[in-house]
């Protein structure tokens, strides 16, 4: 497991807070208080004597275990399980011998290590939980704010037609909704292990599915699984591919932030700050440093999907490396989600928008991004294919002699007989070329107020 600790790339791929989620000491958190909850279920339903439970809580704090000595008994056992229970028992042996007979009792190593990595992963979602509602809250004021700026959207990376700048806000929000409400739901519904050596529970005989209920009464109502999932690992990889959708998205954010932030765009730039951005070599650069790191995890994050879902087929009852192979890779790609999801926070929370650079970029080709407007406007006397023709030829005008193609449109008989001048200068105007993009901003804010939903109402109004 990687240290929380920061080293010399600081919080560049891994922010304090999500490694302090993912750490060694939490997951031995996790390991002890299963211990813990299955010495209190054990007692109460008649198995362990009473005093069992408290005897064993009161061996279960992480402090009093030495992370690095059980790493190493750890590497000859196979899993920090096995040393943990010995340590463990020991330590309540020595308080007590009696409650020590049931610290473990019908479980096995996986449902230690199974339970750990839920408590792991329930604090990991906390987190980017908060994180999204904190980037959601950014990000809605620039729909708000730019529902009626204009700027030109771009197809294979050249000028296409105007949209709004709130319209592309929202196409970024949308799938951050979407991530949002999954991974809320997957925090609300933590499905904890409890299955003994096999998947059966075959050791507590009778008394198997009474304590296994019990168990999972105990840890908040968190639900059983319908099934042992030892061996099905559906659950942590669909984790895992959403966390990496997340990041995705989160990639496609930053790579048009970066774009636009072109020194030959200047649309939009990031959060100014003292010493940021800078070059080693060139005094005058600005880089674009939180897309950078946003970009750097997007890519790295299908990796560890991969992995997790190349660990899924595990073999019989137990798997043969599949499931040792979701240890480091699960929480890595917490850290990585997370540290994207911080950088786009504060990318979003200080992004600055620059409206007059996207009217001039519009404005680039003297008018012909508006040619798509101004066919359509003309189809109705013309017809389509005659409509299209003529622009196509006014185009070619336009790029030839350099002249804007209003202009040009304006000497045109075949226009003006039909489009009168008022009528040129509103089809010229890309403010008012909007089609269905407050109804996309509206649909994207009503999901805002109704996180978890689905699929937003449909406005009646």
């Amino acid at each position: 497991m990687m240290s929380d600790a920061p080293g010399l790339f600081g919080e560049l791929f891994a922010d304090s807070e999500m490694s302090s989620a993912m750490s060694d000491k939490a997951l031995l958190h996790g390991m002890l208080g299963f211990e813990a909850l299955l010495a209190h279920a054990l007692e109460v339903e008649g198995l362990a004597p009473a005093g069992t439970a408290a005897a064993v809580a009161g061996q279960c704090d992480p402090d009093l275990y030495d992370i690095a000595e059980l790493g190493r008994a750890a590497t000859l056992a196979g899993n920090p399980a096995i040393p943990l229970v010995k340590a463990l028992t020991a330590r309540v042996a020595a308080a007590s011998p009696e409650p020590a007979k049931w610290v473990h009792y019908g479980a096995t190593s996986q449902d230690v290590i199974d339970c750990a990595y839920v408590h792991m992963i329930g604090r990991g979602l906390k987190l980017i939980d908060l994180r999204l509602g904190r980037l959601v809250q950014a990000m809605r004021p620039l729909l708000e704010a730019h529902r009626a700026t204009p700027v030109i959207g771009r197809t294979f990376l050249q000028q296409a037609i105007p949209i709004s700048f709130g319209v592309k806000a929202a196409l970024w929000l949308d799938p951050v909704l979407e991530s949002r409400r999954i991974l809320h739901d997957i925090l609300e519904a933590p499905v904890v292990q409890f299955a003994g050596a096999a998947g059966t529970l075959a050791a507590l005989g009778d008394d198997a599915e009474r304590v296994q209920n019990q168990f999972v009464d105990l840890t908040l109502g968190s639900p059983s699984s319908l099934i042992p999932w030892h061996a099905q690992r559906h659950r942590n990889a669909r984790l895992a591919a959403e966390l990496g959708i997340l990041t995705g998205n989160l990639g496609k954010i930053a790579r048009d932030v970066s774009l636009m932030a072109q020194t030959e765009i200047g649309e939009l730039a990031e959060p100014e700050a003292p010493g940021k951005g800078g070059s080693s070599a060139m005094p005058h650069k600005r880089n674009p440093v939180l897309c950078t790191l946003i970009l750097a995890a997007a890519q790295r994050a299908p990796g560890l999907v991969g992995t997790m879902l190349t660990a899924m087929p595990h073999e019989h009852e137990r798997a043969l490396g599949g499931w040792h192979a979701e240890w480091p890779t699960l929480p890595e790609l917490f850290r990585v989600a997370g540290a994207a999801l911080a950088q786009t926070v504060t990318l979003m929370e200080g992004l600055q928008v620059f409206p007059e650079r996207m009217r001039a970029n519009i404005d680039l080709t003297h008018g012909l991004v508006m040619s798509e407007r101004v066919s359509v406007a003309l189809a109705d006397a013309l017809g389509k294919a005659q409509a299209h023709h003529l622009l196509e030829e006014a185009s070619r005008v336009c790029l030839a002699e350099d002249r804007h193609l209003r202009e040009v449109l304006g000497n045109l008989a075949a226009v003006t007989d039909h489009l009168d001048d008022s009528t040129l200068d509103h089809l010229f105007d890309p403010s008012t070329y909007r089609g269905a993009s407050d109804a996309i901003i509206d649909r994207v804010l009503l999901r805002c107020a109704h996180p978890r939903e689905s699929v937003p109402a449909k406005d009646t109004a």
